[in-house]
């Protein structure tokens, strides 16, 4: 008996130990207020070629739940604020929604969060008692269905929800919405869900560039701002506001409640007073941010404690009201090429100043682009599916059977083959040979039989606006790996020690 519970002990201790070191992770926002946006399918293409695995959409549009089937990627899904009244007012309303809208296509499609209402305390119309009501249904909606603890209920909030958020020890919510708020918040324990907060220091810094350096809202400070009320040191804007939250919370004594980014990011293009909204800037604040996130630094005031962000936005969205920035919050262009190269992995460097021209180095070298013979099956697959689609715009009639590249008939030979005419095509630019980490340049011709691949002065020219997914990884990352890895050995350890003894 006692042998049976140590057993029992130790595997549950591994399960948590697995569940609770999963680690920070990054995701994108797909909003879709513009006229001029790929299909669904070439989206969810895009966001596999590119290794994004968490996407967050405002509604819970038909047609892009069943591209995003069997992708991997897991969506957080929207209910407006137009839908608060009826979500709140009827059951009924919440349980046909569940069962017309959402069973069908799950779990085929991973929906992991559901947000009801968005930035209501913004909302011109009061909407802000409306949203626990609805919130409530949804849950016992989801009850019903049996997926209340693999579905997570939560709402997103601006910044604005604080009265006060300098210094971050003194962070405080808005009095105004205590009426809300507190239920909202006892929901959130109870349920164990996030607070999520949409967090922007680009407004800060636009708004009061005398009191904001730019350095210090991109994450490239090299001094620190210090919280005269803890001590604690901070480095960056994106911290500091994070912590304002944390306090707020803190002061209503709702300590368990973690937090969660739903929003962030920088603009690639602004009015002429925006003078901060430009691509280096936007790619700046957005690889640190990765960087920043995936190493589960956490925040001064709380250290190591995992802190899942998702990055606004996919595309630049041409019907967005408002100043220029509005419309340039893309990481993409509505092309599919990429408006600054940006590593979502956060495993590698961003180099855009690789001297290569035309598939030749400075030094004279030509180079070729091949699938890595370490790269997954799956992930050759789909990253031959992208550069064989229009979105790549390869012709890969080479490696059709019956054509001279057809053999070897294998993913690793095919991609090869793909993967180099793109590079050509593209500028010959080593951001041109990434495929999340799946390429690797080589300087010896692949060439072979009748098969012959495109090199210098064989290529045509299109523009080459190409995301980086390096798969070299850094140091940090490296050594959470290995560490995690270690601990996951010690665990397995105690259970073979047990089982001997």
């Amino acid at each position: 008996m006692t042998r049976s519970f140590m057993l029992i002990f130790a595997a549950s201790l591994l399960i948590m130990h697995l569940d609770c070191c999963s680690g920070s992770f990054i995701g994108i926002c797909y909003g879709r207020n513009a006229d001029d946006l790929p299909t669904p399918d070439k989206v969810a293409q895009l966001a596999q070629l590119h290794k994004i695995k968490y996407v967050r959409i405002y509604d819970s549009n038909i047609q892009v739940l069943k591209a995003f089937a069997n992708s991997g990627v897991e969506l957080m899904i929207g209910i407006s604020n137009l839908d608060l009244l009826p979500f709140s007012q009827f059951q009924s309303n919440v349980d046909t929604w569940l069962r017309n809208s959402i069973l069908p296509y799950y779990p085929a499609t991973k929906i992991t969060y559901i947000t009801v209402g968005a930035e209501v305390t913004e909302s011109p119309n009061n909407v802000s008692s409306l949203v626990v009501p609805a919130m409530n249904n949804v849950l016992t909606a989801l009850k019903k269905a049996g997926l209340h603890k693999k579905i997570k209920v939560s709402s997103t909030h601006s910044l604005g929800v604080l009265s006060r958020s300098f210094p971050p020890s003194a962070g405080a919510f808005n009095s105004s919405h205590a009426h809300f708020l507190k239920p909202l918040l006892e929901f959130l324990a109870e349920n164990q869900s996030p607070f999520m907060i949409d967090i922007y220091p680009y407004y800060a810094y636009r708004d009061s560039s005398n009191k904001v350096s730019l350095d210090y809202a991109l994450f490239e400070s090299s001094s620190e701002v210090i919280d005269p009320n803890t001590g604690l040191l901070y480095t960056n804007m994106f911290d500091a506001q994070i912590d304002a939250v944390n306090y707020a919370l803190m002061a209503l004594n709702f300590r368990t409640i973690k937090v969660m980014v739903t929003e962030t990011g920088w603009p690639s293009k602004g009015s002429p007073k925006e003078t901060a909204a430009t691509p280096d800037n936007a790619q700046t604040y957005n690889t640190n941010l990765i960087r920043h996130t995936i190493n589960n630094t956490g925040t001064p005031a709380k250290p190591d404690e995992e802190l899942d962000v998702y990055i606004f936005s996919l595309f630049n969205e041409n019907r967005k009201p408002g100043l220029e920035s509005e419309r340039n919050w893309g990481v993409f262009y509505p092309d599919q090429t990429s408006v600054y190269n940006l590593d979502f992995t956060g495993r590698g460097s961003v180099d855009t100043t690789t001297e290569v021209n035309n598939g030749t180095r400075s030094n004279g070298t030509t180079m070729w682009c091949i699938a890595s013979s370490t790269a997954s099956q799956i992930d050759l697959q789909n990253a031959i599916d992208w550069a064989c689609a229009s979105s790549g715009n390869v012709d890969c009639s080479a490696i059709q059977p019956s054509q001279p590249c057809f053999e070897p008939d294998n993913l690793l030979s095919h991609a090869s083959y793909a993967f180099n005419s793109y590079y050509q095509q593209n500028g010959a630019s080593d951001i041109a040979c990434s495929f999340g980490g799946t390429a690797i340049l080589v300087d010896k011709d692949p060439t072979y039989d009748n098969c012959i691949y495109m090199r210098t002065g064989n290529n045509k020219t299109m523009a080459s606006n190409i995301t980086t997914i390096s798969s070299t990884p850094s140091s940090s990352s490296s050594q959470n790996e290995v560490s995690s890895f270690i601990s996951n050995l010690c665990v397995l350890s105690l259970l073979f020690f047990l089982w001997n003894i």
